[in-house]
């Protein structure tokens, strides 16, 4: 929707496939942006299959048509003769928001919607940069290219379409990948250490500590968790012992056995 309502219409090519068919579409408006991407998506997927895997392509693949398909469809359906909003900020900002929200999160779960994205995640593979900076140099070929094709005013907003696409989608994704260090302080330590590992099936490492004002010996029991975890964890503690002290951190990457994610 965020391609066929606001980046089409308004002819933003702000980087991927759909940016390319779109640069093309102009040149030769014979033949639908839907169909552009259909052809290229093909090529794109010979690639992937002998780079990154069947795994990642098959998911793709599905990802992709859809993606072509329903703009294709849209096209024929509900034709657009021109932008919705005679603004191309508004457009541009629009566009990548919902196009970048749902770009990560099929990045999350290890696919993509073909294109450029494919080139993207070649890139992350061999270099070890994240998907974001990945797909913003894949990006900066189509952003060349509308410069020549669509002018420069165009092709300015596309150069910033491709930096705010890239911000979004490292957002979604560090959003989802998000974990909380948890540690907690309470005389209840056996009970909470018997729910976290028992009940949440997360582990538990026990540290020793000492109160600076009582100069009590204290454990401390420290877990990482998901972020849907913590809630459950935060209400079980606070059943258990109300009193218990509880700080969190928040961590976006945890290796290691028992608790990679």
């Amino acid at each position: 929707m965020g391609i066929y309502l606001f980046m089409m219409p308004s002819q933003i090519a702000a980087g991927g496939v759909s940016g390319l068919a779109i640069i093309i579409n102009r040149i030769l408006p014979q033949f639908s942006v839907g169909l552009i991407m259909l052809v290229f998506n093909i090529i794109l997927f010979i690639l992937a299959f002998i780079v990154i895997g069947k795994e990642f392509v098959g998911l793709t693949v599905y990802n992709s048509l859809l993606l072509s398909a329903l703009i294709y469809v849209f096209e024929r359906l509900i034709p657009i003769n021109g932008p919705i909003i005679d603004d191309l900020l508004v457009n541009l900002i629009y566009g990548i928001l919902i196009g970048g929200v749902g770009m990560g999160l099929i990045f999350n779960e290890n696919a993509s919607t073909g294109g450029t994205d494919i080139i993207a995640k070649i890139i992350s593979k061999f270099t070890h940069l994240n998907i974001g900076t990945s797909l913003l140099i894949a990006d900066s070929v189509v952003v060349v290219s509308a410069i020549t094709v669509l002018g420069i005013e165009v092709g300015l907003y596309a150069i910033l379409g491709i930096i705010l696409n890239s911000t979004v989608i490292d957002k979604v994704i560090a959003g989802f990948n998000t974990k909380y260090q948890v540690a907690i302080i309470s005389k209840e330590v056996e009970t909470i250490t018997k729910f976290i590992t028992e009940d949440m099936y997360r582990g538990v490492t026990l540290l020793h500590g000492k109160g600076g004002f009582s100069n009590e010996e204290k454990r401390v029991i420290h877990t990482v968790i998901s972020r849907s975890e913590y809630g459950i964890l935060k209400k079980k503690v606070m059943e258990i012992d109300p009193k218990a002290f509880i700080w969190v951190n928040v961590v976006s990457e945890v290796h290691g056995e028992g608790y990679t994610f």
